[in-house]
Formats: C-alpha cells, sequence, structure tokens
C-alpha cells in the first residue's frame, strides 16, 4: 500500500496593486499592473474629501466593467454591431451591520446597434455563469440578478 500524497498543482496568476495615501484623511490613490491611477476616498461623513470612489462602489464597478469586456467580446465574435453600451448597477447592503457586504446585485444592460436580442442575452448569461471572476468572487455571498434593455 503507498501512502504517498498526490499534490496537484494548479498555475496561479499573481495581481498586485498599490495604495498609497495621499492626503492626511481618506484620500488614496492606488494602481495595478496598468499603472492606470484610481482615486479612492471616504465621505464627508468621516472626514474625507470626496475626491474618489468608495471601496465599496470600485466593486460594482468592477463587477460591471468585467461583464461588460466579456459581453463585448461575445457579441464582438458574434459579429453584432454595438453603438452603445451601458450598465447599471444596484447593491444592497445591510444599513446596520459591519461588516456590510452587498447581500443582492442587480445589473441592467443597456444596449443599442444591430444587436440580436437573443445573442445579447446569450453573451451575458456565459459572462455571468462562465467567464467573469467578479461575478465568481461575489456570487457566494450575493444574489446576481440582471436584465436587458435593446434601445
Amino acid at each position: 500500500m503507498n501512502n504517498e500524497q498526490t499534490v496537484t498543482h494548479k498555475k496561479m496568476k499573481t495581481m498586485t496593486v498599490e495604495l498609497n495615501r495621499v492626503d492626511d484623511a481618506f484620500h488614496f490613490e492606488a494602481a495595478g499592473v496598468s499603472g492606470v491611477p484610481v482615486h479612492l476616498d471616504g465621505s464627508t461623513d468621516i472626514g474625507g474629501h470626496n475626491l474618489g470612489a468608495r471601496p465599496m462602489e470600485l466593486l460594482l464597478m468592477g463587477l460591471a466593467g468585467c461583464s461588460a469586456i466579456d459581453v463585448v467580446l461575445i457579441l464582438q465574435k458574434q459579429r453584432q454591431r454595438i453603438d452603445e453600451f451601458r450598465i447599471t448597477v444596484e447593491g444592497d447592503r445591510s444599513a446596520d451591520a459591519t461588516p456590510a457586504p452587498f447581500e443582492s446585485i442587480r445589473l441592467h444592460y443597456y444596449l443599442k446597434g444591430e444587436i440580436s436580442e437573443d445573442k445579447a442575452r446569450r453573451a451575458i448569461d456565459l459572462s455571468m455563469d462562465k467567464y467573469c471572476s467578479a461575478t465568481a468572487q461575489l456570487r457566494p455571498s450575493a444574489r446576481i440578478s440582471y436584465d436587458l434593455t435593446i434601445l
């Protein structure tokens, strides 16, 4: 009988961001490998200066951006012409809990162009269920739903 354990190694991709404090309050600037700066700040209620997005807003923006890239890539491969593309995202959090993760998130996709509604829905489904890493990250703690309007 062999007591050796088989260890399966999976390839890992490491992502690194750096965050630096900009002022003596809550204004920070972050950048990843792209080098593009992103500003974060706290609300004026806590002494921030409202000079950047809130961290939880960035989570919703990341979800929208991740899915948008997927959907555009899929629709381009299907030779759909996209003239306009917009997503609005609403996230619900407990008003009296700490921490307060998102409990539900709703995305509404607005697309305009020569786009088949069936192909657009399929592209969104593929993004939400297969490709979007942000969805995979948020889904264990939040119910994520979407709807679509072809303009």
